[in-house]
């Protein structure tokens, strides 16, 4: 099987000739996150990163690492109240932002345009991005959010309305990633590490502005993606996202003291992505560490409707050869159980 063939088949869960894996990792550290509209350089070695790894790594999954434009940049000074929230301007085409988003993609699609594999886009929900507009950390489990909170609390429905106009930009840039510059599907980030919003606030205020977002992707391309950011050992309840419609969920099974196979069941069968820790084995393990550890996931959850992958991103030093490691173990396992 081509590598496309076998991730499309993947996501339909149907059998395939071998598990692929799919691990990704940043390209810039920290300080250079979210600086690609003010900083130039950052902007181009967030680029520059995908070659070389290609060079080690060629991946059965590309995703375009957006480091530098993960959350849009905006002015929320004037957000004393509930009210204010009104006044923040949503993502349009005519923002720097938008405009960086689409040649950062198309540059980096260029990097991959002889590899055979499907190519997803980074995205991420309106909820990260308002809680990221309004706190000075970024918005993980225990990072404190006093302003968010104190708007979710005075007029939890303006904060509904805000997500959603914000989604509806959201949703437009996607669809110009997946029209306009070669991307199969998008890789959404969603989370709510640590039970940051209430079930029940979650369920009427927040999921309705993901759904959209995940629903116009669909309507382009059935093939996307949700990531469930459970970032470092910061876990979500997994039950809150049932009814998000993907084609495949990536779950931090570790964060959430899961297992693949109970995430698969969850999820009513579906494709999931998973199952490394994101600093652990794969990181620090030796090959046969990883081989025995590929095999353990696979003889939990199965070879159909799977993809190996770890709880989130991977650290920036890692040894992209590692993956080859997996992979191997994939190809081995496919061919002890026949």
């Amino acid at each position: 099987m081509t590598n496309r063939e076998r991730i499309l088949k993947v996501l339909a869960c149907e059998p395939v000739d071998r598990v692929p894996v799919a691990f990704f990792h940043h390209f810039t550290a920290f300080p250079d996150w979210n600086m690609g509209v003010t900083n130039a350089d950052a902007f181009e070695r967030n680029i520059a990163g995908h070659k070389p790894a290609l060079e080690t790594f060629v991946p059965d999954v590309a995703k375009v690492m957006n480091d530098t434009l993960m959350m849009m940049p905006m002015d929320t000074s004037f957000v004393y109240h509930a009210s204010d929230l009104k006044k923040i301007k949503p993502m349009s085409p005519d923002d720097a932002y938008f405009q960086k988003q689409v040649e950062l993609t198309r540059r980096v699609v260029e990097i991959y345009k002889d590899v055979d594999a499907p190519i997803y886009a980074t995205g991420f929900s309106a909820a990260w991005v308002i809680r990221n507009a309004l706190t000075s950390a970024f918005p993980v489990a225990g990072a404190k959010e006093p302003l968010m909170r104190q708007l979710m609390e005075e007029d939890p429905a303006a904060v509904g309305d805000c997500l959603m106009r914000f989604s509806e930009g959201i949703a437009e840039l996607n669809r110009v990633l997946m029209t306009e510059c070669g991307i199969d599907g998008i890789y959404f980030s969603c989370a709510n590490q640590a039970n940051f919003f209430s079930r029940e606030f979650h369920q009427k205020y927040v999921a309705p502005s993901e759904i959209y977002v995940l629903n116009e992707a669909n309507k382009i391309r059935n093939v996307n993606i949700l990531h469930i950011c459970g970032y470092h050992g910061h876990g979500n309840d997994l039950t809150l996202y049932t009814n998000y419609d993907a084609a495949a969920y990536s779950v931090a099974v570790n964060a959430e003291g899961t297992t693949m196979a109970e995430a698969k069941k969850l999820f009513g069968g579906k494709c999931v992505i998973g199952g490394f820790k994101q600093d652990g084995i794969v990181y620090r393990g030796t090959p046969s560490q990883v081989k025995k550890a590929t095999w353990d996931i696979l003889d939990n959850v199965g070879q159909t409707g799977v993809i190996i992958g770890a709880d989130c991103t991977v650290p920036n030093d890692i040894n992209d050869d590692r993956f080859n490691w997996v992979r191997q173990a994939c190809i081995e396992y496919a061919e002890a159980h026949k």
